[in-house]
């Protein structure tokens, strides 16, 4: 299997690689992309078979799983998720394009391999324009799940052709958008009225309370 690397700049995507990315992700591609935080291995967010190689990449044998996925904005997030209630809505409104991943009741919609037994789904909209262009041409949400590095100090691959060497073979595209971060999104638990920090991370959740 080829392993595609393609640059793409976060300021101005080019429209003619983003639709090379999002053929490969209809015809089933897994890829591996920047992000606002860290790079994330991610595919459609429907189709099964990709989020099951996903699995099989991140050595995941559970059923359940707790992917999160990424939504172009808050209207697209509106449609995988139950009503917000209007304290949580406005946070998410002040805090987003940003480094959070917001858990949400989930609505039918949500795939059910992502919702397995859960109600809950994590929704992500990153403060960077490649997938955020790449959800808005594909006209779907595409999975989020970090890139670990086997490094014992850093958590994360944050080189993209370190990473394009490491997963060769392994998956249909990396996209270079630049280094990565060190730390991943700050998680919000969202699913009551009252937002509940589960994971400190990139995002400072506090000055938008």
């Amino acid at each position: 299997m080829r392993t595609e690397f393609i640059k793409l700049y976060p300021e101005n995507p080019d429209p003619r690689k983003i639709d090379q990315v999002v053929k490969i992700l209809k015809n089933g591609g897994v890829i591996i992309y920047p992000t606002d935080t860290v790079y994330a291995l991610g595919c459609d967010v429907f189709n099964t078979k990709a989020v099951e190689r996903i699995k099989q990449i991140k050595n995941i044998k559970s059923r359940k799983t707790d992917f999160s996925f990424i939504c172009y904005d808050l209207s697209h997030i509106s449609e995988y998720t139950k009503s917000l209630p209007t304290p949580i809505f406005k946070l998410m409104k002040k805090a987003l394009p940003g480094p959070f991943t917001f858990i949400l009741n989930s609505s039918n919609k949500v795939p059910k391999i992502l919702n397995a037994s859960k109600k809950t789904v994590g929704i992500r909209v990153p403060d960077n324009n490649i997938p955020r262009e790449i959800v808005k041409f594909l006209e779907n949400p595409i999975i989020t799940t970090s890139i670990h590095d086997d490094d014992e100090v850093l958590e994360y691959s944050t080189d993209p052709e370190l990473i394009f060497e490491k997963y060769d073979g392994k998956v249909d595209m990396v996209i270079d958008g630049g280094y990565g971060q060190i730390t991943a999104s700050t998680v919000v638990d969202c699913t009551d009225n009252a937002p509940l920090l589960v994971r400190e991370g990139l995002g400072d959740i506090e000055q938008y309370l």
